[in-house]
């Protein structure tokens, strides 16, 4: 599918309707390329009631990131489909309410920068127009602050903006791929948050000494929520693999 960004500031206006009544509906579940950030697993397998161990084994793929290095969790097609979502029926998305970041922002992209001088991170917004999507052409108008808001994406922002920070330190301190011990380390805290709680609790894992004072307790009491165990975990990754 061809695409073209199209740069936006937080307060332009663009067109944009997504529903059944569009005649490509459903027609971008059909190329599937998802790739799932942490707390999109989290959402999911929370919606699915599944463990996080159980979601990653029945719908995903593991593969390791040509220009970073690390481990990415990919949605895996649906059986007997080459690329088609697995969450996709005709009548639409069946985990809506738990769709993946990406998918609850098209058609806005996001990426950021951080200034040298600063060290001050910046968001960046494009429109993204693909040649089979009809949506543009009538529908309601927003703007990227209110398209934001209404697909309640503040916090998967935050949330990935923390695995963008892991990224940057290992770009900046390991070359290549994680050691064996590194890549399961990373992906039990980030992708298996299930187990990454059991072993805090019941096996132990090693935790740095400030985090662990102020952390630790609440995780192995279960005083602490996935969301807040899954931002903890991001703090204990950089510490961990990255002495950050």
């Amino acid at each position: 599918m061809e695409s073209h960004l199209t740069p936006l500031q937080p307060d332009q206006k663009f067109c944009f309707n997504c529903s059944p009544q569009v005649k490509c509906f459903n027609n971008c579940c059909q190329d599937l390329n998802q790739v799932l950030m942490p707390y999109d697993i989290l959402r999911l397998k929370n919606h699915l009631k599944l463990t996080s161990s159980g979601f990653l084994e029945k719908y995903t793929i593991t593969c390791i990131g040509s220009e970073t290095g690390l481990p990415i969790i990919s949605l895996k097609p649906a059986p007997g489909k080459e690329k088609l979502c697995p969450f996709v029926a005709p009548r639409g998305c069946l985990v809506y309410p738990a769709r993946p970041s990406s998918c609850r922002a098209y058609p806005l992209a996001r990426a950021l920068s951080r200034s040298r001088e600063s060290g001050l991170l910046t968001e960046h917004f494009a429109l993204i127009k693909e040649s089979h999507c009809k949506g543009f052409s009538k529908g309601q108008t927003w703007t990227v602050k209110h398209w934001i808001k209404s697909q309640d994406l503040e916090l998967d922002f935050k949330i990935n903006d923390l695995l963008m920070e892991i990224i940057s330190l290992k770009n900046q301190f390991i070359a290549g791929e994680l050691g064996t011990k590194e890549e399961y380390l990373f992906r039990l805290a980030l992708y298996d948050i299930d187990q990454f709680r059991y072993h805090i609790q019941k096996k132990g894992v090693s935790v740095d000494s400030k985090i662990k004072a102020q952390k630790l307790h609440p995780i192995k009491t279960d005083d602490i929520d996935d969301i807040q165990l899954l931002i903890f975990a991001h703090q204990w990754v950089k510490k961990e693999l990255f002495k950050h």
